[in-house]
């Protein structure tokens, strides 16, 4: 992926590896579009980050799924680089957590319906640009579930699997469909209790884009590539070690 002169959404910006991402992409002269359901946190990154373009939007509801699509074609038609990069997660009992339900349908609207739709929204516009490129964010996860989230791990499993359908199904075309795999990370997701394997943002984000440079397909950071290993070697084992690893 040539990683300067772009114009890339990024979903879930305002925070975590998507700020991050978003600082190095625009130091290599990239167009940053950052979108977020909290206003306050996209205005925070923009004082941090002033070249942001950014868009309120709650990804988990489709109408302003859609709304964004048409937003983004408008203002910004040259986008050649989306990047789902949001998601959420509720560490919770399945059988006694109150309004269970509804935390698995906004996690599945959030994680991988959103991606899909806008996917399927801006593929259009995308196929009009060059060195176009769709990167999805899952886990480590999607090889061997954490017991802690209920829904997350089958949300990044779903999106994984759509990752490797869809670049098959559309291998004529000159889009590249990319998946970057993380591990623990440290940012706010792990309220500021990360798990002592966690690394950072910007290991994290160095790692991503050595991948994206050397043009790779799936990219599997730091211990996923372990993980990827030893779940088809001794899958067992794997559940056993990822489901005693302490985190918040």
């Amino acid at each position: 992926m040539k990683l300067s002169g772009n114009t890339i959404l990024i979903t879930g910006g305002s925070s975590g590896i998507g700020l991050e991402l978003s600082k190095r992409l625009i130091q290599q002269k990239n167009k940053v579009i950052i979108c977020g359901r909290s206003q306050y946190k996209l205005n925070e990154a923009k004082k941090q980050l002033p070249q942001l373009e950014t868009v309120q939007c709650d990804l988990s509801n489709k109408v302003e799924c859609t709304n964004l699509v048409q937003w983004v074609i408008t203002h910004y038609p040259d986008i050649n680089v989306l990047i789902n990069n949001a998601a959420l997660v509720h560490k919770v009992d399945f059988l006694t957590t109150d309004n269970i339900m509804e935390m698995a349908e906004l996690e599945m609207e959030t994680n991988f319906m959103a991606p899909i739709r806008l996917i399927h929204g801006l593929y259009p516009q995308l196929q009009k640009n060059g060195n176009a490129k769709i990167v999805n964010i899952t886990s480590g996860l999607i090889y061997t579930p954490r017991v802690a989230y209920p829904f997350y791990n089958a949300t990044k499993a779903a999106l994984h699997s759509f990752t490797q359908i869809f670049r098959k199904s559309t291998k004529t075309s000159e889009v590249d469909i990319v998946e970057v795999m993380f591990p623990a990370v440290d940012t706010p997701w792990h309220k500021g209790k990360p798990p002592k394997i966690a690394i950072s943002t910007s290991r994290a984000v160095d790692d991503m884009l050595a991948g994206l440079n050397k043009g790779k397909q799936e990219i599997r950071i730091a211990g996923v590539k372990l993980l990827y290993w030893i779940s088809r070697i001794a899958p067992k084992f794997a559940f056993k070690k990822v489901n005693t690893l302490k985190d918040a």
